[in-house]
Order: C-alpha cells, then structure tokens, then sequence
C-alpha cells in the first residue's frame, strides 16, 4: 500500500512540477522529497551543489536513479542516509578534497579546506572525543549552501559575525572548551566601526574571517594565528594600506607605515615583543574605533599610568579639555610615536612646548624653558660623572661603589622626564636637583679616585728619586771606605 502510494506520488510529481536544475531531472530522491512537501527538497534548488547537477546521492549515497526506494537506498550501492559527526565532513571532502573532481564542476575553489580546518583551533575534538568540534555545515549551513559570494550565503562577509556568533555567543558551549573566553564578541563588534558597516551592508569591512582568517583559524595565542601580536598589525594592514581598497573610507592608508617606525612598531616587529602594543591595544579588536579625544590619554594610561596620573592632576588638563585637544597624542603623536627625547621639551625649534606657547611672557613658556635648562644640567652632569669613572677605572682604581651610585642619578633623570608630565616646576626642579646631588657626590668620589691615582704616582716618583740618590751616595760611600 505503502509503495503504490509513493508511486503515485512520483507520478503526480512527474507529470505537474517543474523541475530546475540538471541534478533534479533524474533524481528520483529530491522528486520523491519535494512532491510530499519535504522541506529539504524545498531548500535544495537554492543550493549551490544543485546548480552543479549533483543528486541526493552525491552526499547520501545510494542510486538517486532508481524509482525503487529500497533499490535506491541500497547499503551496496553507498548509501549512507544522514551522516553523523565527521561522516558529515568526510563526504564534503569526497569533492572537496579532490582537484580532479573539483575541476571537473569547473571550480577553482582549493582543495585544502579541511586539511586545513583539521589543523585549526576548530580541528580539535569535540567533548565526545569522537568528531571535531566543527563540521562544514556548521559554517556553511546544510541543503542551501551558497557559494561565498552570494549574499544570502551564511559565509557571504555580511553573514559571517552572526554565523560565528552562534557558536561564540553561546556560553553554555563555550564554557565547555574554552571558559575564559569572552561571548560578547559580536556585541562587541557591533559597537565597532566595522561591524556598523557591515551592519549597513558593507561586505569591504572587516568581519571575522578578515582578521582571524576562515578554515587555517589558530588561537590568538599561537605565533602563527593571524591575530597574535607580532602578526596582528600586518593583519590591519591588508585593508588599511591598500589605498584602492580604502579609498571610499578617507581615512590615511599609511598608519602601519609610521607604526613600523614607531618605537612601539620596533619593539613588537623587530625585536619581536608580544608585549609592545599593537593595533589592538590602542583601538580595540571586536570593539574596534579610533579613540576620542577624551579617551586617548586614558588608551595610553593602561600602559604610562604615572604619566597619566601626572597629566590628569596637571593645569594642562583643563586647558586641553576647553580647546578640544587630544592629550597624549598632542606632544607624542599616535601612529608614529618615536622614543621621548628632551627635543620636545624647551622652547627650541622642534619642540611639543612652543606649539602653543610662543610668547615669552607666557607661563607656559618660561616653565618649558627652566625644564630644558634643569634637564640638560643634569644630563651633563651625569655624563661628566661617567667619564670621570670611566678614567678611574681605566687607571686601576677601586670606584665600584660610586659607579653603582650613578644608577641612581640615570633613576633621577627618567623620574624628571616622568614628572614634565605634571607641568610643575616645582615638583620637576626637586627630582632634577636630586640628581644633580647624587651626579656631584659621584663626580667627586671618582675625581678623589682619579687625584690618588696621580697622588700615587707622585709619591712613586719622590720615593724613586729618594731611594736613587741613597743607592748612588751609598756606593760613593763604599767606595770611599775601600779607598
């Protein structure tokens, strides 16, 4: 009863639907499906393996040609029916793994898709220890699968956050392999000026495969993921230095330019220290934005507290807050921030200082010009110190301890460079003339060292010429005895 019943139906599907598609037209399992209303067979046309011609049997298994359904679904003839855990994953890669095949549906998709999701952080096993964590259709859905290119595919860049965010907006899953990340990711990047532009539809923006990449995805924290620091800021720069590709966004296309030349660019890219900041410290990563004017210095201060707290209590804060100025960014520039010399500080050509403060009459002015003045006094000193040390060292004397006090004046010097941040002359004059104190103290137990030496050498002398002049009258004296 039951098979006159399906014959019917294939029957009444033969003769009334009109079927789309290569695959369709002698695949006895999509007319079965589709004429009892299937919702498979309902989303299947859409499907991108549809429009190659690839039948049920394709991923099922089996003889989608024959009527018979037990013929059809045969286990010898490899049917498989719904496959389960990395069943899933192993019949996409009977295509998908094979360039001969793939070329064969005129496909220039890569073949090593899985060879590389399997070496993923997503390649790892799943809590039943049997199945990697994901499958194909995890990302690429099942029956309706898009090619990436296609905005209603779930992979299309406008999709992709709210396809990750599956997974990773789930807390319960989440706690179940990695419990100390985050699940506001998305909400994050929704905040982001990336994720405003993909909420609007801009597939240029970047989304989740941009930075962390698709099937080769590493945790952040393995040197080869796309997101660890090192590699982080030449990950930015796919976009952000392609001015083609930037070009509707008027924004510069030079920032990883500068950055490489910044003292932050050198640490991180040439002398590789995950500790330096990269983009991401300063902007953010899922909640990416170019800090505000206000917000700057506050970016900095999670690294330069003190200076920070410095600045916060200095008569420059009001100033910069009334005129709208970026604080830290102001004297130090962002992208391109070089090492802290006492050029900024004076009111010497290319000085931070006379930006503003040009008159010299101004406050302003005669406090940078005593800072400069205070600074190198105790940069001179300091370096009169070392070479008197240095020359008593070199004439064999014992000066170990004032060179260990030196330290002390070098602490003094980076305390005074701390505290222009505070802009107060007071409070800058106390720490310079301290180690103005302890470069005198130094200079004048090296120069007592150097003065012995000489000391020494004198005595050497006077001794030598004393001893000759008795040797000399003592052998005049023998002679004269045995004369």
């Amino acid at each position: 009863m039951n098979r006159i019943f399906l014959m019917l139906l294939l029957f009444v599907s033969l003769s009334s639907i009109n079927v789309t598609g290569q695959a369709a037209k002698n695949d006895q399992c999509f007319i079965c499906h589709e004429a009892i209303g299937d919702k498979t067979a309902q989303l299947y046309p859409k499907d991108v393996h549809f429009k190659k011609g690839i039948s049920c049997a394709g991923c099922h298994g089996g003889d989608s040609r024959l009527e018979d359904m037990e013929a059809s679904m045969d286990r010898n003839k490899g049917f498989i029916g719904v496959p389960k855990g990395n069943k899933i994953s192993d019949a996409c890669i009977n295509c998908h793994s094979n360039e001969k095949t793939m070329k064969g549906y005129n496909s220039n998709l890569p073949t090593d898709q899985f060879d590389k999701l399997t070496k993923s952080v997503h390649g790892k096993l799943s809590t039943t220890g049997a199945e990697l964590i994901v499958q194909c259709i995890t990302c690429h859905d099942i029956h309706q699968i898009r090619s990436a290119n296609d905005p209603s595919s779930t992979v299309y860049s406008v999709n992709i956050p709210k396809t990750c965010s599956k997974c990773h907006n789930d807390a319960v899953f989440m706690r179940t392999y990695n419990p100390a990340l985050p699940v506001d990711q998305y909400i994050k990047y929704r905040t982001s000026v990336h994720g405003m532009l993909n909420a609007k539809g801009d597939s240029k923006a970047a989304d989740c495969k941009d930075c962390h990449g698709s099937h080769d995805i590493k945790s952040a924290t393995d040197i080869r993921s796309k997101v660890y620091p090192v590699n982080l800021p030449k990950t930015c720069a796919k976009c952000h230095s392609d001015k083609k590709y930037m070009s509707g966004y008027k924004i510069p296309t030079d920032q990883y330019e500068k950055y490489s030349e910044s003292v932050h660019g050198i640490a991180l890219l040439q002398m590789n220290d995950p500790g330096a900041p990269a983009c991401n410290d300063c902007h953010g990563n899922h909640g990416s934005s170019p800090p505000g004017v206000e917000s700057i210095s506050k970016v900095c201060g999670t690294c330069h507290a003190l200076n920070a707290e410095l600045f916060s209590n200095s008569v420059h804060k009001a100033a910069f807050d009334k005129h709208n100025y970026p604080e830290c960014e102001s004297c130090h520039g962002n992208h391109e921030i070089i090492t802290a010399t006492h050029e900024l500080i004076g009111i010497n050509e290319g000085s931070s200082c006379i930006n503003c403060h040009k008159e010299k009459d101004d406050p302003g002015f005669q406090a940078a010009d005593l800072m400069r003045t205070l600074i190198d006094s105790l940069d001179a000193q300091n370096e009169f110190a070392a070479k008197l040390i240095y020359e008593a060292e070199q004439k064999g004397m014992e000066v170990s301890e004032a060179k260990f006090l030196l330290r002390d004046v070098k602490q003094s010097r980076f305390e005074a460079r701390t505290l222009v941040h505070s802009f107060d002359t007071t409070k800058f004059n106390e720490g310079v003339r301290r180690g103005l104190s302890i470069a005198a103290e130094v200079s004048g137990e090296a120069k007592g060292a150097v003065d012995e030496y000489y000391f020494r050498r004198f005595g050497l002398v006077v001794s030598f010429i004393l001893i000759s002049v008795l040797i000399v009258g003592l052998y005049f004296y023998i002679r004269k005895i045995e004369t």
